[in-house]
């Protein structure tokens, strides 16, 4: 058999440096931890730290057709969207079953940038130039393109201390483009933690220059995907591959939210039919009594009958709690509802409770400084 190599971000070699954990993920080596998953997630809860996400994939569309493409390709609003903000969405396939889930950014009247996940970065591109006007041109933008996640409350007074620069204040799913140590850059009010922060996209050959600078006062560390993962778990965040997949619509993970049904999008209609039918399982948030995690395909059960499955599951530093994400049957997916979750034999109490786990975070805040 031949050796599948996995890619590597421009910063691999200080991750190396710094002592990383590097792991395979989405067909990159990617950091999954630094000094441990629990001190790098209550740095981000309580200070900052930065994150390498160069894996993820940066499409931009430009011309006279691209807003309403979009507005066909994605199940938010797109024409609509004002310039200088973004928006969440699913890229969905006819028959509903979710392709990825990405953020677009408006640029301008006639461009566009989409961030999409890197395991379905090519798949995503090969859709939707199949389905772009002659009038729409699509530029893959992710080579060249490197992008680092700035999160925590104090994330903007370090990040202005670090870079010798007052940063502007674009709310939150906001973003400018503006010039950073002589390059020119987009900085994002947006980010996979729900705390305060930025993604900070800027071209990839000055990635090394940012990450030195950053670090370089002490007060922002490194983070790796672990804590990306601890984070977005408390905050109820799906990821593709475990919340969403193609085959299952957003119907259970939206419940309504980041669809706009009064548009024609590919996908509406197979989303309309489960809505009408009710027979769609919904995504819940289940804490747990102790430690002890589930895992991604634990059964959930109430009393002798199967109910449901866990798609994300762990020990979640904030709340020194187990908590989990399932699939649960509509019936028994209200807030209070007593269940049990089948781990490595043993049946373990849950409750479903709200999201976010995690209702502390500072993401929505309109000002934030240390």
């Amino acid at each position: 058999m031949s050796e599948i190599l996995s890619m590597k971000t421009p910063l691999h070699e200080e991750h190396v440096a710094r002592g990383a954990k590097i792991v395979p993920f989405a067909g990159w080596d990617m950091p999954l931890l630094y000094q441990g998953i629990i001190p790098e997630h209550l740095q981000t809860r309580s200070r900052a730290s930065v994150f390498d996400i160069f894996h993820m994939g940066e499409f931009e569309l430009q011309g006279p057709t691209a807003a309403a493409d979009l507005d066909r390709l994605i199940t938010q609003p797109v024409a609509s969207l004002k310039r200088g903000a973004c928006a969440y969405g699913y890229l969905l396939a006819e028959n509903g079953g979710v392709l990825d889930d990405l953020i677009c950014y408006r640029m301008d009247a006639e461009r566009f940038w989409l961030v999409v996940n890197a395991g379905t970065a090519a798949g995503d591109a090969a859709w939707i130039q199949a389905h772009l006007s002659p009038g729409t041109r699509f530029t893959d933008l992710s080579p060249r393109t490197a992008k680092l996640d700035i999160q925590g409350p104090c994330s903007r007074e370090l990040l202005e201390q670090a870079l010798g620069v007052t940063l502007p204040d674009p709310g939150y799913f906001h973003f400018q483009e503006l010039t950073l140590l002589d390059v020119p850059c987009l900085l994002s009010r947006t980010g996979y933690t729900g705390e305060w922060g930025y993604e900070l996209f800027f071209p990839a050959e000055e990635a090394i220059r940012f990450w030195k600078r950053i670090l370089a006062p002490g007060q922002i560390l490194p983070a790796g995907l672990g804590a990306r993962d601890t984070l977005r778990v408390e905050m109820g965040y799906p990821l593709y591959g475990h919340e969403l997949n193609r085959d299952r619509t957003p119907a259970g993970a939206a419940q309504g939210r980041f669809l706009d049904l009064a548009k024609p999008f590919i996908g509406r209609d197979a989303i309309r039919r489960e809505l009408d039918a009710g027979l769609f399982r919904v995504l819940v948030g289940l804490r747990l009594e102790g430690r002890m995690a589930a895992r991604a395909q634990d059964q959930v059960w109430n009393g002798g009958q199967e109910v449901g499955e866990v798609t994300s599951g762990l020990f979640a530093p904030s709340l020194n709690v187990a908590v989990a994400l399932a699939y649960v049957n509509r019936t028994v997916g209200q807030v209070g509802q007593k269940l049990e979750i089948q781990v490595r034999g043993k049946r373990l109490p849950a409750a479903v409770v709200p999201l976010p786990f995690y209702a502390q975070g500072t993401a929505r805040l309109k000002t934030m400084s240390g």
